[in-house]
């Protein structure tokens, strides 16, 4: 099983890339067209010309590898994908035959995370649109794409990854809950700038709190992201209790 994951950054997706791929059956794949969203950009991102250097740039070569069979002899692949990584058009022939789950988070959490980490944020940057775009895509081809908030992952981690291994037809594997600290060996070259801390963890963190409080001009980012989330929340896989 190919198993393409869309989200924006700073949405807990390293740590859902870490969960799968401490399956003993899944490998997984980051961020794969990071190298080619760059080369076709021009855009200022750290470590960017090393990104490009040592990634694959050309965007019909990624998808092909994204439809290809599973690698190192394992079942399944888990691909962690960036909405906003791809600029080339949605309508992808290497997308079908794929599940495709949709990792959300509340933007003003996204925001207040990736401000840390660089610098005005644009709603382009962060993929809520993009993301909408994609299911909507998914949805019209294939009648299928699961969606599964972060904040409910944290509140209930197995509870929730049970719930999402049934959508797409995967057993859970209770070994999804944990994984060793310092990273892991699929890690894109970019994980010492954005990864510190998954990876200083061995599971997901605890349940978040209240929404931070965003400066102007980031809440101004937010309040568009907004009903793109919204519309996304209204189809999530829903947490035990909040129905």
């Amino acid at each position: 099983m190919n198993i393409a994951c869309w989200s924006g950054p700073r949405n807990l997706s390293t740590a859902m890339m870490y969960a799968f791929g401490a399956r003993a059956d899944c490998a997984v794949w980051d961020e794969p067209f990071y190298a080619a969203y760059l080369a076709e950009t021009g855009l200022d991102h750290p470590m960017g010309d090393r990104i490009i250097a040592e990634g694959e740039t050309d965007p019909l070569q990624v998808g092909q590898g994204c439809a290809a069979q599973p690698p190192e002899g394992k079942a399944h692949i888990y691909q962690k994908h960036m909405t906003q990584h791809m600029v080339w058009g949605l309508d992808q022939p290497w997308m079908d035959g794929l599940k495709h789950i949709f990792l959300i988070r509340h933007p003003a959490r996204v925001l207040a995370s990736y401000a840390a980490k660089r610098e005005d944020p644009t709603l382009e940057d962060i993929g809520f649109v993009q993301q909408a775009e994609i299911y909507d895509l998914i949805r019209a081809r294939t009648g299928a794409g699961v969606i599964v908030d972060s904040y409910d992952i944290r509140q209930a981690p197995e509870q929730m990854l049970r719930k999402l291994c049934a959508a797409i037809d995967l057993p859970f594997d209770p070994a999804m809950l944990s994984w060793p600290a310092g990273g892991h060996p699929s890690d894109g070259v970019w994980a010492s700038h954005w990864y510190a801390a998954v990876h200083a963890s061995t599971g997901f963190a605890g349940a978040e709190g209240a929404l931070p409080t965003l400066p102007p001009a980031l809440q101004s980012v937010c309040d568009a992201a907004m009903p793109y989330y919204e519309r996304l929340k209204a189809d999530a896989l829903v947490l035990e209790g909040d129905a």
